[in-house]
């Protein structure tokens, strides 16, 4: 039987992804685009430039269908998956009336002002859907409940009165909302002409980037948790029903129809902060790593696989990027002295990232009752096998890899094949689609050691930091925040 194919569209905060799979999950090609570098025009505000996201979706697209070997006729479908949280305003003619928000941005977050030259307002699932197809239609599991009017039990937008009247958005200007797997529309001539692809090719919707990340990677039971490694890293876990009451995790529409995730709190910037050391150590230290046949990723990793566990004591509290309200919270790197090395400062840095996911990710489980089996590691983070170790040591469960780590762009595939009809339903889509790379099982000496550092202070650290920080901030803002008692 001839292949078919199908594209998955992964639109994050740094680039877009577009990767061309067949049925079984094998990657045919792939292309990606950075995006610009964002833009603050005020404290708080984080846009993304021009029409940078359609631009970039554009440019990828051409790329991947420039490298198809196939017949494009045998390519039955588009899963379009872009980033949650983020706001579009579009004028009535579906075109940007103002930048895309981000999600970092304060504004995407309080109550709609309606505005006449603002036709709609929606996802950016929705916008790219519209550059796509034509059709005024979103993603209902892209659709933020602490932005959009959705409800969570029926997936439509709300019919309650009082709600409504809070998010003061009209109903005209809401789109039509669309399941994980529902085609959402055709590409027209124009939009094909744009990015090569087919016209008439179905665009199908998928759900919050997270949401179809944890699809691509497998997360369809309850024995599994997941560990998200992007620009924002945090763990879930499959769920049955919202749990709006939840006090160390809250609920995320999944990519399945009426199936849900709990997600625990996460870290801002994520695997940011692996770029963000690789751009300190500099040029020079590429270019040294580059000779030797490295990455500057890889020869960091072999500093950091020869520095025992633990760092020799220097803990690492990942929290680069402060939420605009919380400008006092700065990122710490505690315990030098004369033995720390370069490693151990990329080593700490890891071992900070896995135990601060897992922490929350343990609180979680507690609330929950439950204990899922094994971890799966996403991301470009899941490519390190250092950080998949000290991930398996700290959380004292084995975690797996998968063949496609950019599971995003695999779980938006999986839905263009349920709504193609190559599967009858998502989990069946899923088992075949996903394939499975390689386990790592957690060391119980390393484990064990990663329990007295996390018991004994690394959980306490932040609490602890507080007053210090506020203080901090105070001092070199002028007085802007004064600092909390406790010393």
């Amino acid at each position: 039987m001839a292949d078919s194919y199908f594209i998955g569209v992964d639109g994050g905060t740094q680039s877009t992804k577009v990767i061309v799979f067949n049925q079984r999950g094998d990657v045919v090609c792939s292309a990606s685009e950075p995006l610009r570098p964002m833009v603050s025009r005020a404290p708080g505000h984080m846009e993304h430039p021009d029409d940078d996201l359609w631009d970039s979706l554009q440019v990828v697209l051409r790329r991947a269908m420039a490298q198809f070997p196939g017949d494009p006729t045998a390519i039955l479908g588009l899963g379009l998956g872009s980033i949650r949280c983020c706001r579009v305003f579009m004028r009535p003619d579906g075109s940007l009336a103002a930048p895309v928000m981000s999600w970092m941005d304060v504004r995407a977050y309080e109550t709609y002002e309606d505005e006449p030259e603002i036709g709609y307002t929606c996802a950016t699932t929705g916008y790219l859907t519209h550059r796509l197809t034509g059709e005024l239609r979103d993603a209902a599991a892209n659709a933020y409940q602490g932005q959009f009017p959705v409800d969570m039990d029926t997936w439509t937008w709300t019919t309650d009165a009082e709600q409504l009247r809070a998010y003061r958005i009209p109903d005209a200007k809401l789109l039509e909302l669309r399941l994980p797997g529902e085609v959402v529309g055709h590409v027209t001539p124009a939009a094909a002409a744009a990015t090569g692809l087919p016209v008439g090719l179905p665009v199908v919707a998928t759900a919050n980037d997270k949401a179809v990340e944890a699809l691509g990677a497998g997360l369809t039971t309850p024995n599994l948790g997941l560990v998200s490694l992007g620009t924002y890293s945090a763990t879930m876990v499959y769920g049955a029903e919202p749990r709006p009451d939840a006090t160390h995790f809250f609920t995320n529409m999944a990519c399945i129809p009426h199936a849900y995730l709990y997600e625990a709190g996460g870290i801002r910037k994520g695997m940011g902060h692996i770029s963000w050391f690789k751009s300190i150590v500099g040029d020079e230290y590429a270019a040294r790593a580059a000779r030797d046949g490295l990455s500057a990723e890889e020869a960091l990793g072999l500093e950091a696989a020869a520095v025992p566990a633990g760092s020799d004591g220097l803990l690492t509290i990942p929290d680069w990027l402060a939420p605009a309200s919380q400008r006092h919270r700065k990122g710490v790197m505690l315990g030098f002295d004369e033995r720390h090395t370069r490693g151990h400062m990329y080593r700490s840095l890891l071992e900070g990232i896995a135990m601060t996911l897992v922490n929350s990710y343990e609180d979680m489980l507690l609330e929950l009752g439950t204990r899922p089996e094994t971890l799966i590691v996403s991301g470009g983070g899941a490519g390190s096998d250092l950080l998949m170790s000290i991930l398996a040591d700290v959380a004292g469960v084995p975690t797996a890899r998968n063949a496609v780590t950019g599971a995003a762009a695999l779980g938006a595939a999986i839905c263009a094949a349920v709504a193609a009809g190559a599967y009858p339903d998502f989990h069946e889509a899923a088992a075949a689609m996903v394939q499975r790379r390689d386990v790592f099982q957690p060391d119980p000496g390393r484990h064990e050691l990663y329990r007295r550092i996390n018991e004994g202070a690394y959980r306490r650290l932040p609490s602890l930091l507080e007053p210090t920080l506020h203080a901090v901030h105070a001092a070199v803002s002028g007085g802007a925040e004064g600092a909390v008692s406790g010393s």
